[in-house]
């Protein structure tokens, strides 16, 4: 054999090889397409389905929202409860050297009534402002000290008086509710 027919040949055989390897990977992919046909396709939903499932999305997302914002409220509500009384405390405190100004003055000697009679009008509108916001004043001469409410300054013996008994308030003190905004400077007994 010439070299020609030794070429014509192997190409023949390689072409053959070729063939046998198509038909041998054809044949193996006919059984898994035959297989992915007769397995059940997944039921796609309808378009019913869908609009079920998104309005009970939104449905638990609106519910949410509502309940986020409910908490939201009832918190404001807390905080503007809790922040009022500090505030009205704070702002009393600042006009309290105000009030013990005009009771000096109110109580000091003068011969104009008139110019007296105003400054008592005047302590006594700042007074009532006072009650108005629901500010109490701590003046307890005769009682028990009590330390919650009132400084001790000093100490006297007194026989009239019983055992750490406020003989003496130097300075009114001042409470809103249970807040105390300043206590009493006072004076005990025995």
């Amino acid at each position: 054999m010439s070299e020609e027919e030794k070429k014509n040949k192997a190409e023949k055989e390689s072409a053959e090889k070729a063939e046998e390897a198509k038909e041998t990977a054809s044949s193996e992919e006919k059984p898994e397409k035959a297989a992915e046909e007769e397995q059940p396709k997944e039921k796609q939903p309808t378009e019913e389905e869908k609009l079920k499932a998104e309005n009970a999305d939104l449905r638990d997302k609106y519910l949410r929202l509502l309940a986020e914002f409910d908490n939201y409220r009832k918190r404001s509500v807390k905080e503007r409860q809790e922040i009022y009384p500090e505030a009205t405390a704070r702002t009393v405190e600042a006009f309290l050297p105000l009030a013990d100004n005009f009771e000096r003055a109110a109580n000091a000697e003068t011969s104009d009534e008139k110019y007296k009679a105003g400054v008592m009008m005047i302590y006594d509108q700042l007074s009532n402002a006072f009650k108005k916001l629901g500010v109490e004043e701590i003046s307890r001469v005769g009682e028990t000290f009590d330390p919650a409410l009132e400084n001790a300054v000093s100490h006297i013996e007194d026989e009239n008086l019983g055992e750490n008994t406020v003989a003496q308030v130097y300075q009114k003190g001042y409470r809103l509710g249970d807040k105390i905004i300043r206590p009493a400077t006072v004076v005990i007994a025995n």
